[in-house]
């Protein structure tokens, strides 16, 4: 069993984010992306979110250099694995904010560590910010699901232990993404995402 232990001295990095927009509500129409630079199937691509089919979309916003981020990869590699077959598609979008650590979360460093890593989703870079702002992304790892009308259905955490996988007792992307893809509500539409706080440009 992997495990992931981060030490305090890590958890003390994250850093709280500012000037982000209120975030999308439940329930609200997904703001659109389009065109965005992006590493697909280890390649150079662009994304555009009208141009997913699936009928359900997990949007997570990420940063290379995040321990929380870190701490969450194999997971979220796992969690795409667990939905083969079905209509659900798994986009990570870069959105560090800070220009200090950009070098570590460009399209370059995208393609190295999605090859590093196994990634078995396409990831985008978000280098000024629009999309996160959009969706008011406050931290990385930040998740948000939506249902085929492209709705905000669940936003917040991947689960209930963001640094320690051992710990992990409730899978809530997952358990929103079963529900819509059987037709049922979201039982637990919101959680408090945890990580890197992502620091918007004024």
């Amino acid at each position: 069993m992997r495990k992931t232990l981060l030490s305090l001295a890590a958890v003390a990095l994250f850093a709280a984010p500012s000037f982000a927009a209120d975030k999308v509500a439940i329930g609200d129409k997904a703001p659109s992306f389009d065109g965005v630079p992006a590493v697909v199937n280890g390649s150079e691509a662009s994304l555009t979110l009208s141009d997913i089919k699936e009928d359900v979309v997990v949007v997570v916003f990420l940063a290379n250099h995040c321990p929380a981020v870190q701490a969450n990869e194999d997971r979220i590699v796992d969690l795409v694995n667990s939905f083969k077959g079905k209509s659900v598609k798994l986009v990570g979008i870069s959105c560090s904010g800070a220009p200090s650590v950009k070098p570590q979360d460009d399209i370059p460093a995208i393609k190295s560590r999605a090859k590093e890593k196994g990634f078995n989703y396409d990831y985008a870079y978000d280098e000024a910010g629009t999309i996160g702002k959009a969706y008011g992304a406050k931290v990385t790892p930040e998740f948000f699901v939506l249902d085929k009308e492209r709705k905000v259905r669940y936003h917040g955490a991947l689960d209930d232990s963001v640094m320690n996988e051992t710990k992990v007792s409730k899978n809530y992307v997952k358990s929103a993404v079963d529900a819509l893809l059987s037709g049922k509500d979201v039982e637990q539409s919101e959680t408090k995402a945890t990580g890197c706080g992502i620091s918007y440009k004024r």
